[in-house]
């Protein structure tokens, strides 16, 4: 029987994958439930689980910091997220274990076979360890600096859409709706950028690959949060697929 316990800041979230889990009682059992992140700290090395079900953007703490404080670390993690492009890539890449909500059944019938597949404390051990390494990835950098007409300016990188290419300039395009244009080279933009979250998708532009919506495959364009258009080179099509998971 595996142990599990789930954190997530919304309770209708806790209650539906509690539900779903439900169905798979003969090999994982709930033994506590937590929206709080601070109280689920204590709850975990005190249960000490086989494995949590682990929301990461929360506004209280994120999952990233809840997992670092943790002294009992000999558990699976299985990352759960709205965001379909949050984390993937670097998750993937350490072969860890994610659910898209809202959550569906098979997934969750999957997640268990490899829970029971891979259950030793070695195992589980590193297991943890790599989710680390890879949310860690994911968090590095949280802000860029650029130079605008004579001063520094301070970009959160998650608020970045996208960029594009102007000769020697760079244009980048916010969530605000407001957009920067700086005397650097789109190139030179994408060397401040974590790779694990954003893709030169053309030679003109870079995007955010958290706000990508759309993706239309026989036009070779992808729709941004902002509802751009952004085309995809023929030689890049190949590497965002596989960035993207499609």
């Amino acid at each position: 029987m595996i142990r599990a316990i789930i954190i997530d800041d919304e309770l209708a979230a806790v209650n539906n994958l509690n539900w779903e889990l439900q169905k798979f009682s003969n090999d994982i059992k709930v033994v506590e439930t937590f929206t709080s992140p601070v109280e689920a700290i204590s709850g975990i090395n005190y249960l000490k689980p086989d494995c949590v079900f682990l929301d990461i953007e929360m506004p209280e703490m994120n999952g990233f910091a809840l997992l670092k404080k943790l002294d009992f670390r000999n558990f699976a993690v299985i990352i759960t997220t709205a965001y379909n492009q949050y984390a993937i890539q670097a998750i993937k890449e350490n072969a860890l274990d994610y659910l898209l909500k809202p959550i569906d059944g098979d997934e969750i019938k999957e997640i268990i076979q490899k829970l029971k597949n891979h259950s030793s404390p070695q195992q589980l051990q590193q297991q943890f360890q790599e989710t680390i390494k890879a949310l860690s990835t994911v968090n590095t950098v949280k802000m860029i600096q650029i130079p605008v007409n004579g001063k520094i300016v301070f970009i959160k990188v998650d608020e970045i859409i996208y960029c594009q290419s102007d000769g020697n300039y760079t244009r980048i395009f916010l969530d605000s709706g407001k957009n920067k244009y700086v005397s650097k080279k789109l190139k030179e933009v994408e060397e401040l950028l974590p790779e694990s979250l954003f893709f030169r998708i053309h030679n003109s532009y870079i995007i955010n690959t958290l706000k990508v919506m759309e993706y239309f495959k026989g036009d070779g364009y992808v729709v941004l949060s902002n509802e751009e258009k952004i085309p995809v080179s023929r030689i890049k099509k190949d590497a965002f697929l596989e960035k993207m998971s499609f």
